[in-house]
């Protein structure tokens, strides 16, 4: 991940929306969703719109921090071309910056990109997918000691079942906390 994440040769909102999306945990669609003005930089935070329609906050660490500046309004994640003025792919207003007049970048432009960046370092060289992120936050989150309360309090999952697929820790973890939780191995202590 911090290849892609460091590599000039991936244009900077490739790689801050790359990590931010990593670092959060987050949906891509919640990210590519963030104007400006739902970025609390102070807090290292983000108010994004969940799934479900809820109103969540998503943090990052120290290396989004260092990304994220410049523009005072608009969408966070712009496309390369201005929008169109007229016509029935015309965005809504609210997807326009209003200094550059450029359209808010589409998930599937975003998912294209990331794809052709990751293609290099996928074994099947395909590329990896904007969920896969979510995916690998949350597997590494999980391979640190990471309990399902704390995955689901920062990927914002509605369920623990959810998060079966990252918590499965094996024998080696249920031998430990058999051992630990023993009240003979206790007394010998």
């Amino acid at each position: 991940m911090e290849k892609l994440f460091t590599d000039p040769s991936h244009a900077l909102r490739e790689r801050v929306l790359w990590r931010l999306a990593y670092e959060t945990a987050a949906r891509a669609e919640e990210i590519l969703s963030l104007n400006v003005d739902d970025l609390d930089l102070e807090f290292r935070r983000a108010r994004v719109v969940s799934k479900g329609g809820a109103i969540e906050y998503v943090h990052w660490a120290t290396g989004t921090a260092r990304l994220l500046r410049g523009r005072t309004a608009g969408p966070v994640f712009l496309a390369e071309r201005r929008a169109p003025a007229s016509g029935r792919r015309t965005p809504a207003a609210a997807d326009i910056c209003p200094v550059t007049g450029r359209g808010r970048l589409s998930y599937p432009r975003a998912e294209y990109l990331f794809k052709t960046a990751s293609a290099a370092l996928d074994p099947h060289g395909t590329g990896w997918t904007l969920h896969q992120l979510r995916h690998s936050a949350l597997q590494h989150l999980a391979a640190d000691g990471r309990t399902a309360p704390e995955l689901q309090a920062k990927s914002c999952h509605a369920h623990l079942a959810s998060l079966g697929r990252y918590v499965r820790l094996g024998e080696e973890t249920s031998a430990r906390l058999t051992a630990e939780a023993d009240p003979a191995a206790r007394r010998r202590r």
